[in-house]
Order: structure tokens, then C-alpha cells, then sequence
């Protein structure tokens, strides 16, 4: 019989850390806290595997779960010494969602379960306090009729607020027993207004229904949406963790808390959390209350009047700092913890790698390497190269005015500048519109996380440190203002009041996510720099990498950033990018309508000063690296007038009509123009255009070379090359005028002559096309459209069905496909290297700052990678890891 459940307590657990992808991370930690001997309440996991087979069976439990099931709450019994469903001595139980990877937030949890109008009363007499017991029973009705049944969350707390306002009551903590009971009543009623049945009194069917509803919840669209960010297969499915209750609300020496052994932000080697008394789990990240310090020194550092933990409950706090640095040296890595105290009892509720910001983890990791807890390698493999993107964004700048209208918590490091937006709907639409938002909530849920991926930022009114809107945001690398208290948000007028001041929906507001400052208007920003951890990280990076790391660039703001972000070179220069100026576009436009040869040159002779200045600036920024200069390469119609001014303009240049020139511009107008006249196609038309670029780069190099001393790596990339013969045509012109421009300048200079992969063609031909390339940089944009016959610019209409439907699993065009475009880049690697040996090879595509692309890359053996300046870090990272990766399985 297949095993569905694996029981944990007592100091024993029939699973452990290892088999998280059974019990997802919440069972294996807790089953493996558990052997540790620490205080974990008994309890047991219901396995993937059984949600794998409820979606796969109609949503129906798999055989002999029930059975499992019933011997499990067995094993809890026998531990606690307590009854499921007894009217006296009752065992109450959590039920919580535990997928292999955290997903902080994305589905559902169910506690107090096992409450009913027979066994509230009896928790009330073992416990001596009715609105202990009531207040624990109005909870779960609540989450399970929310969460179960699907009773919309804010009609409960419509019924709350009105019994608060009732009483005159400000917090939950203020209502009395016979409050409760009102709002129980309220409760029953109405889900039996909105459901047409009543809440469950049976403990056998709570327990089924919230095992179904966590289920469920694995595909609730923010796990969805969540999954969908994180890159987590929907295959994984959730486990399902039931455990005993243990409370934090039963007096005022009990109490619930959250932790990290680190700090998540900075990741300074410091216990950061918080912690409400007389609380449960939910108040802490929910916002609602607004937590305590943990420790004496983050309360004196906030200016908290609120006693922290540590002076609360100081042999509490003792125990639980222990247990926090056991943890963090059992899993070697930044513990998030989640505690609660039971009547002066500590007991750890959860146990998992806490989620932290980029900065945070370049700095565990090189603390924890230089600590010796672990190996410079798994500090390099502990950083996630995409998380980095979270660095390279502006901050604000420190000689910038700063109009601060409130303050909060910073919650998540950077700054981000936009409209203010109140609704997570409007926020996505108005980010597809190119609009920037700030999302600005009074808190947020999870249902608000598409929002939060389309804003530049969160402000949130409530909430602390680690309620739900700076865990998200510091995952999505967004930053995070938590905490707001001094302002007020009126949903319904569209207006954020803060004293003195009210600002409405669309006007602009910035902000500071390391201060938690929230400024009036946008603010001048500054780039980060790569230096202190960052740099540290980058230089172990750099000595296990195999592949060069170069960049994508043209522009001189290109080059000297892809060189600061470490550009091991140029591996591609779009040359037509540099024609686009406004001051460049005439000239080249009057060199395209010419109808001559003769007249073509001339208009070339104008554009060739141009293209030279340019390259001699661009060698000598990156004076002794290689630099990859593409010859003209997209369809001539980019280049062509459009409006009737623009016509004029180039007519009165080449002193002819503009209805004549409108009718040349016709002419050159194609139907499918990507699969065109462009690329080589161009330079075989008109031979005399990779002329002119041929000579302005040869002589640039000249040039530059005398300049910097150092002479220029030069490689001419001729493109979209589908056939030998074209290579071989260009190649002799290239070599002509190069011989020319020596020749005349009486000086000499090495280059590479090679060619653009991005024809399945010409990788099936690789080996007869290297008979005359010099080295090979895969195109995988085009290589991919070319491949798939799909249209990059059309894709987006059909490429998320297909994903969401199964199709396919990543969008091709991100994530490069290995089975197809990837086995073009192996065939031609191989054929190119079975000819010439030496070839270079590289990848210039969008692919080329994928860190999963970047792994198939370093399988084929390529000798560089290719991306934006701001990528450039990312590949380096990610390069590394593929080698470490590509070295141990070797």
C-alpha cells in the first residue's frame, strides 16, 4: 500500500530534511526539528503525492488515505495525551500547505480546527478563560468559512468591526467573552445566509474539508501567479501538515512570533523579528497589530516603547536564541523560524532558508564563507544570478531634496518612483499601458500579488517587517514601504491623506525602501555600484567560470557600463543602432533612396566620418578586449521616411520631388521584411554599404590602437548568413578594403572575420560555412524565430496560452528551448569544431543574460556569452555556477 502520511513528535519523525519533495519544506523541517530534539508539536504530513493524485483523479483522496489518516491523529493522541472531537480534554490541530519550495502567503492555512459548540466549552474550562476559548473558536470559524467554504474574508470582518464599534472596543484584544459569543453568532449566520448550509460541527469533516481547501489552493491563481514568477512546476503539488495546536493567545505570557537568524534585508549576523502577546500566528503577518521587537537592541534602535521579547520573557528568549543558532548551523544557510509561547513553553512551529533580499544574501554568503560554515563554491551557488537584478536599481540620490510627507518601516531596500495606485487591477493595467505605479494599500493579501509584480513599489499603511507586503516585495526585488501608520487611505474618494496633505490617485510619489521615507513627487536617482560583498561574490564568481562574459552595446553609455559591471568585451555592436540619431538618420536615408551606385557612395562618404568617430570612441573605451561589430543588419524600410515632412526633408536633400521619392520608398517596402532584404542579403546588393562600414572600423582600430597603445581585438560579424557562398563574397570585400586601409595607412592590424548563427540553414551548414568563419556568435532571437516560424513581436498573443496550457513550459524567447534551437547551437558547435578547431564561439541573443540558457551554453562547450550592460553581473554568476555545475557531474 502506497504511503500517503509520515507522522513527527516526541522526538521522533519517520521523515527528515532530505525528503522535501514528499513533504514539502514545512514537513521535512518540521520532521527534522523534531530528531534534533527540539520542541516541536506532534503531528504528521500528507505527501504530494496524495495531491498530485487528488488533481489527477478528479479531485478525489486516494485509497486507504482515510485509514492513514485516522492512524495518524492516533499517533497525535498518544503524544498529547488529548481526544479529537472529546467534549473533554479535546485535541485541537493546524492545517497548513507546505509546498518544496516556500511560497510565502499563496495558499491556505486552517488553525483551531477541531472546534465546535461541544468542545469550545471544554477548552474553556481546562484553559479557566471563556474568551480564550471563544476568541480561538470565532478564529476558526472565520478561516474556515473563508478559506473552506468560500465566505467572502471581509464580511467576517464587517460583523467584527461592528461589534468593536458596539462595545466601544479599538482592538480585538479589548472584547470580553460575551463578545465573542455575539460574533460567533454573527458568524454561524452568516455562512448560513451566504452558503445555504451550516458550519460544520463534526472535527472528522472540518479535517477533510481543510485538507481538500489546501489542496485546492495550489492552483488559487496567486500560487499560480506566484509559480509562474518563481519558475516552481505545478507538478511539485503542496503537502499538507496537520499538527497540534499549541497557543499564543492564552494570557499574557503567551505569545507568537516570526524570525530570521540573520537579518532578510541587510543580512547583518543579527536575531531580527517580531512578536505579539496574547496573539496568534496570522496577527503577526497580517498586520492588524502592530508587533514587538524581539530584541533589547532592535527595540532601543526603533524607538519602541513596547518591551521586546528578550525583557518580556527572558528564559522564553534564551531557549529560542539558542535554538535559532542551532538551526542556522544544522541547515548552514539563514533560518526564517516561526515560534509561539503557550503559557511560558516555547515550541517551533516552522523552520525553512529565509527569503532575503539580494543584498542580504551576498552578504550571508560571504560572511557564512568566511565563518567557515560553508565552502566558497556553495557561496557563489547560494546566490540566485536573476536576484541580483534587485542591485541595479537607482537609489535615491543623497543630494537630492527630499520632501518626506511620512515614514514606515523599510521593509524592502531601493526606490521606485510612480503614480499612486490603490488597486492591485488598476496598478497591472496601468503598468501595461507604460504607465510607473507605487501600489498603495492600507495592507496587503495575497490576492494583491499581481499588483505588486506591475508596481515599482509597495506602501502599505500596516504591517511590520515580515507581514506579507516585505516578503513579497523583498523576493520580487521591489522595494517596500511597511508600516505607514500616520497615513489614511480613503479607497472610495481615491485619496492618501497624510496630515496636512492630501494627495490623490495619479500623482506621483517616490519611495526610499532603506529608510522607509515616503516623498511627495519623483527625486534624482544614482546607479549602484558593484563593490564590498557584491564584489566579492563577483571575484569567486570570476574564478570558477569557464565562459568569457561580454556585452551587448553601441553607445558609449553602454560600453563604459557593460565595463564598470565587469564586460569581458563587446560580442555584439548592432551597427545600424548608431545610424538612428536624429543628426544620422537624413544621411542615411538619402544613401537608400539613391537609385545609382555612384550616388550611394557619395551619400556613404557623408555617413563614414560618422561611423568612424563612433568606433574609435567605443575601441577605446575597451581598449585591449575583444570587440564583435556587426555589419548592417535589419530591413532598409526601418530607415525610411514615413510622414510627409520626413519626405520633404530628404527630398530637398537630394533636390528631387517628394512624390518621386515617396515612390522609391514604396518600392523598397517588403511584405515579410524580417525574412527580407536585410543582413548579408544587403552587403551582396550593395557591397559598397559593408564597404564604407569596413573601412570606417578597420581605420578606427588604427586609430584607437595609436591612441591606447593597445591594440584592438577586432571580429567583423557578417549576418543572417544562410548560405557558404554569401559568407565567402562579403569575406573578400571585408579583406579588400582591410588591405586597402593598411595599406594606406602603412600599419597593420589583426581581425577576426565570422558570421552570425541564426539560420537553422546555416547551422545545419555550419561546417561548410566555417570553412571561411573565422567564429561563429549564435543569433538566438532570430535562430528561435527562424526555428519555431513564430514571430517575436507576435508571439505574446498565443505564447502564455501555450504555456498555460502545458505546451510549452517557458516562453522560448526568454528561456532559450534546448530540445530545438538548442540542438541547432549543438549540431553547429560541432560541425564548426570538426572543421576548424580553433573557432570561437559564442551567443549573442537575449539568451546570452538567461542564467538557464546560460547553463546549456556551458554544456555545449561555448566560449562566451553575450548580454546588456546590466545583465552582465548576472552572467558572470550564473557562468559560474554552470561550471560548478558542469564540473561535479562530470
Amino acid at each position: 500500500m502506497d504511503k500517503w502520511i509520515y507522522t513527527f513528535g516526541d522526538g521522533k519523525a519517520e521523515g527528515d530534511a532530505s525528503m522535501r519533495n514528499q513533504l514539502g519544506g514545512k514537513g521535512a523541517n518540521l520532521a527534522e526539528m523534531c530528531s534534533l530534539g527540539l520542541p516541536v508539536p506532534p503531528g504528521f504530513t500528507i505527501t504530494t503525492d496524495a495531491c498530485n493524485w487528488y488533481y489527477g483523479n478528479e479531485k478525489a483522496f486516494p485509497d486507504g488515505l482515510d485509514n492513514q489518516l485516522s492512524q495518524a491523529f492516533d499517533h497525535i493522541e498518544a503524544v498529547t495525551g488529548r481526544k479529537f472531537g472529546a467534549s473533554a480534554n479535546p485535541l485541537l490541530v493546524s492545517v497548513r500547505s507546505g509546498a518544496r519550495a516556500s511560497m510565502p502567503g499563496m495558499m491556505d492555512t486552517v488553525l483551531n480546527l477541531g472546534l465546535n459548540d461541544e468542545t469550545v466549552e471544554a477548552l474553556a474550562r481546562e484553559a479557566g478563560d471563556e474568551r480564550f476559548a471563544y476568541d480561538s473558536y470565532r478564529r476558526f470559524i472565520q478561516m474556515y468559512g473563508d478559506v473552506v467554504m468560500g465566505v467572502d474574508h471581509e464580511l467576517f470582518e464587517e460583523i467584527l468591526d461592528n461589534a468593536k464599534a458596539e462595545g466601544g472596543y479599538h482592538n480585538d484584544t479589548d472584547l470580553k467573552a460575551d463578545d465573542w459569543l455575539g460574533v460567533i453568532s454573527g458568524y454561524k449566520d452568516l455562512i448560513l445566509r451566504e452558503m445555504d448550509v451550516a458550519f460544520p460541527q463534526d472535527p472528522r469533516e472540518q479535517v477533510w474539508g481543510a485538507v481538500a481547501a489546501v489542496f485546492s489552493s495550489w492552483m488559487n491563481q496567486r500560487a499560480i501567479t506566484y509559480r509562474k514568477l518563481h519558475d516552481i512546476p505545478s507538478e511539485w503539488g503542496t503537502a499538507v501538515t496537520i499538527q497540534a495546536m499549541v497557543f499564543g493567545n492564552m494570557g499574557s505570557d503567551s505569545a507568537t512570533g516570526v524570525a530570521f537568524t540573520r537579518n532578510p534585508s541587510t543580512g547583518e549576523r543579527l536575531l531580527y523579528g517580531e512578536f505579539l502577546v496574547n496573539a496568534q500566528g496570522e496577527d503577526v503577518v497580517a498586520g492588524i497589530r502592530t508587533p514587538q521587537d524581539l530584541t533589547e537592541a532592535a527595540r532601543i534602535s526603533a524607538g519602541s516603547e513596547h518591551p521586546s521579547l528578550e525583557k518580556l520573557m527572558p528564559e522564553a528568549f534564551d531557549q529560542f536564541l539558542d535554538i535559532a543558532t542551532k538551526l542556522e548551523g544544522h541547515y548552514r544557510d539563514i533560518q526564517d523560524l516561526e515560534f509561539t509561547i503557550e503559557r511560558g513553553k516555547l515550541w517551533m512551529l516552522q523552520t525553512r532558508a529565509g527569503k532575503r533580499t539580494a543584498k542580504a544574501a551576498l552578504r550571508v554568503a560571504v560572511e557564512m564563507a568566511e565563518e567557515g560554515l560553508i565552502s566558497r563554491e556553495e557561496a557563489v551557488m547560494r546566490i540566485d544570478p536573476a536576484s541580483l537584478d534587485q542591485l541595479l536599481h537607482p537609489t535615491i540620490s543623497p543630494k537630492a531634496h527630499r520632501d518626506v510627507i511620512a515614514a514606515g518601516l523599510p521593509a524592502s531596500p531601493g526606490a521606485a518612483t510612480g503614480e499612486i495606485v490603490f488597486k492591485s487591477d488598476e496598478a497591472e493595467e496601468l503598468a501595461k499601458q507604460g504607465h510607473q505605479v507605487v501600489l498603495v494599500r492600507i495592507e496587503t493579501s495575497p490576492e494583491d500579488i499581481h499588483g505588486m509584480h506591475a508596481a515599482q513599489g509597495i506602501l502599505t499603511l500596516r504591517g511590520g517587517m515580515t507581514s506579507h507586503a516585505a516578503v513579497v516585495a523583498r523576493g520580487m526585488g521591489k522595494p517596500c514601504v511597511s508600516g505607514a501608520g500616520g497615513m489614511r487611505i480613503d479607497y472610495d474618494a481615491g485619496e492618501l491623506r497624510v496630515p496636512g496633505r492630501t494627495l490623490k490617485k495619479g500623482e506621483v510619489i517616490t519611495i526610499d525602501g532603506s529608510t522607509g521615507q515616503v516623498l511627495a513627487g519623483s527625486v534624482p536617482m544614482v546607479q549602484p555600484e558593484l563593490s564590498g560583498y557584491f564584489g566579492t561574490i563577483m571575484q569567486w564568481a570570476d574564478e570558477f567560470r569557464r565562459m568569457e562574459v561580454r556585452a551587448n552595446a553601441e553607445t558609449l553609455i553602454d560600453a563604459r557600463s557593460a565595463q564598470n559591471f565587469g564586460a569581458e568585451g563587446i560580442g555584439l555592436c548592432r551597427t545600424e543602432h548608431m545610424f538612428f540619431d536624429e543628426s544620422r538618420i537624413v544621411a542615411m536615408r538619402e544613401m537608400i533612396l539613391c537609385d545609382t551606385e555612384s550616388d550611394r557612395r557619395k551619400a556613404l562618404a557623408k555617413l563614414l566620418p560618422m561611423q568612424r568617430s563612433d568606433f574609435v570612441e567605443l575601441f577605446e573605451i575597451m581598449a585591449g578586449l575583444p570587440i564583435t561589430i556587426r555589419l548592417l543588419d535589419p530591413p532598409l524600410h526601418e530607415f525610411l521616411p514615413h510622414h510627409d515632412e520626413e519626405i520633404e526633408q530628404v527630398a530637398a536633400l537630394m533636390k528631387m520631388e517628394p512624390i518621386e521619392l515617396r515612390r522609391r520608398a514604396d518600392a523598397l517596402k517588403e511584405f515579410n521584411p524580417m525574412l527580407g532584404h536585410r543582413g548579408c542579403r544587403l552587403a551582396v546588393s550593395y557591397p559598397e554599404i559593408a564597404e564604407m562600414q569596413v573601412r570606417a572600423i578597420i581605420e578606427a582600430a588604427i586609430e584607437a590602437g595609436n591612441s591606447t597603445g593597445s591594440k584592438v581585438e577586432l571580429e567583423i560579424m557578417v549576418p543572417l548568413v544562410g548560405l557558404e557562398k554569401e559568407l565567402e563574397f562579403i569575406k573578400t570585400h571585408i579583406d579588400a578594403i582591410a588591405k586597402t586601409v593598411m595599406e594606406e595607412t602603412g600599419q597593420e592590424i589583426d581581425y577576426l572575420v565570422g558570421t552570425m548563427i541564426e539560420l537553422p540553414r546555416a547551422a545545419i551548414q555550419a561546417g561548410r560555412i566555417a570553412k571561411s568563419a573565422q567564429f561563429f556568435s549564435f543569433g538566438t532571437n532570430d535562430l528561435t524565430q527562424t526555428a519555431f516560424g513564430i514571430s517575436r513581436d507576435d508571439a505574446t498573443g498565443f505564447l502564455p496560452t501555450y504555456q498555460a496550457r502545458g505546451i510549452i513550459e517557458k516562453d522560448p524567447f526568454v528561456s532559450i528551448d534546448v530540445d530545438g534551437v538548442g540542438e541547432l547551437v549543438r549540431i553547429a558547435t560541432r560541425a564548426g569544431r570538426e572543421v576548424r578547431p580553433a573557432i570561437k564561439l559564442g551567443i549573442c541573443g537575449e539568451h546570452g543574460g538567461d542564467p538557464a540558457s546560460i547553463t546549456f551554453f556551458e554544456t555545449v562547450g561555448l566560449d562566451y556569452v553575450s548580454c546588456s550592460p546590466f545583465r552582465v553581473p548576472i552572467a558572470r554568476l550564473a557562468a559560474a555556477q554552470a561550471s560548478i555545475r558542469h564540473s561535479n557531474a562530470s
